[in-house]
């Protein structure tokens, strides 16, 4: 019989300690080869020569690899990036000898075993939404795009009426929906900033309807304290921050003190990066520790890239493929990609014609570590998430 080739993509432990137990290999050597079949590359920034020198040192001698600047070695350098490049098992023995070093790389040393455990994945859990309960991690999420604007660029004006809301709220529950997002301001490109007092006129209204009859969470799309705080109290389940807490101040500690999920989406006000997911994930992180320090329960914390947001067309590609990167912040991640100009752009078409880009954006999102999908078109997307799910997730079921 002729010898085979094959190839495995590891991705974690646990599918590691998979495929050597399929090679019938003793379970007790599961444990000690399975870091051995984990490589991982991070990637370190604003690390200064002294660091950056002792961190390849030690990586070298443990048999992996640091790319660093060429000016490292004689300090012409002020600061350099560090491309780490090891098994687990690698990581393992280095993260303990970082630990005894001085020059504060006992602290990176900690951070960077958090990355590590952060890209193994993180088990099902539910997510209490102030009583409503959402199970992440098992299958997709799908949220329900809702706007009580005049002026958004796919519906607007059409949901403005409480009545009117609430029909298509639950319109989109009855196709699958896990969650209804309600925003009363247009983010579409040239929109028109509007006073707190009419978002909460176009918000509060038709969320007092919602809450009274929708068996879904209620997610509420601002990044106003004063909004949030009123949404709060009138029975909104789940606070949508388009700043990531940095729109408003006080939103933080409000979010914080009805132990409300946020969602912290990434935004900026150009589009200059010099490494734009690092700069993404650093963002992202901030935004997590304002939420800690206010208060907030890490497993309330939701990230979004922020597609279409500060961000060119080629960048908004650019970070779909490389959307798996922001598991490294541990957190679910939730992707707008619905009807978006980057669909539009690569299709040529209106909106209302743009189902399929949507469609491939969210398996291929879902593929890459999202754990909710935003969408206007809740019926064909719900679809689309489950036979994505079947093959990322392996929820198959013969129907």
């Amino acid at each position: 019989m002729a010898i085979e080739i094959g190839v495995k993509f590891i991705d974690n432990l646990q599918q590691a300690r998979a495929e050597i137990m399929v090679v019938g290999s003793d379970p007790a050597g599961w444990q000690r080869m399975a870091p051995k079949a984990v490589h991982r590359v991070l990637k370190l920034t604003g690390v200064n020569p002294t660091q950056a020198n002792i961190i390849k040192q030690e990586m070298l001698a443990r048999g992996g690899e640091a790319a660093v600047a060429r000016g490292v070695v004689n300090h012409s350098a002020e600061t350099t990036d560090v491309l780490i490049m090891a098994t687990l098992k690698q990581y393992h023995a280095f993260i303990e000898k970082l630990k005894m070093q001085p020059f504060g790389l006992p602290k990176l040393a900690d951070r960077i075993q958090d990355a590590l455990d952060n890209l193994e994945g993180y088990r099902a859990r539910r997510l209490n939404c102030r009583g409503k309960l959402l199970e992440l991690g098992n299958r997709t999420l799908v949220m329900g795009i809702l706007n009580a604007t005049p002026d958004s660029f796919s519906d607007g004006g059409r949901y403005q009426e409480p009545a009117a809301a609430l029909e298509h709220a639950l319109r989109m529950v009855e196709a699958g929906a896990d969650i209804i997002d309600l925003g009363g301001v247009s983010t579409r490109p040239g929109h028109s900033e509007v006073s707190e007092d009419e978002e909460m006129r176009r918000v509060l209204p038709v969320l007092e309807k919602l809450v009274q009859s929708v068996p879904v969470p209620i997610s509420v799309d601002t990044w106003r304290s004063r909004v949030a705080r009123e949404a709060l109290e009138a029975g909104a389940h789940i606070i949508n921050d388009q700043w990531a807490l940095r729109g408003d101040p006080g939103l933080a500690a409000v979010v914080a003190e009805y132990q409300a999920p946020v969602i912290l989406m990434h935004n900026g006000h150009n589009t200059n990066y010099r490494d734009m997911m690092s700069e993404i994930t650093a963002f992202l992180r901030e935004g997590i520790e304002i939420a800690l320090e206010a208060g907030l329960a890490r497993e309330n914390i939701i990230i979004d890239p922020g597609i279409g947001f500060a961000k060119t067309y080629e960048q908004n590609l650019e970070v779909l493929r490389r959307l798996k990167e922001l598991t490294v912040l541990g957190c679910p991640i939730l992707l707008g990609t619905s009807r978006k100009s980057v669909i539009a752009k690569t299709l040529d078409l209106p909106v209302d014609q743009r189902i399929e880009g949507t469609g491939a954006t969210v398996a291929l999102g879902i593929a890459c570590g999202a754990d909710i999908v935003r969408v206007h078109d809740v019926k064909e997307m719900v679809r689309v998430a489950r036979m994505s799910d079947a093959i990322v997730r392996g929820n198959s079921h013969e129907g």
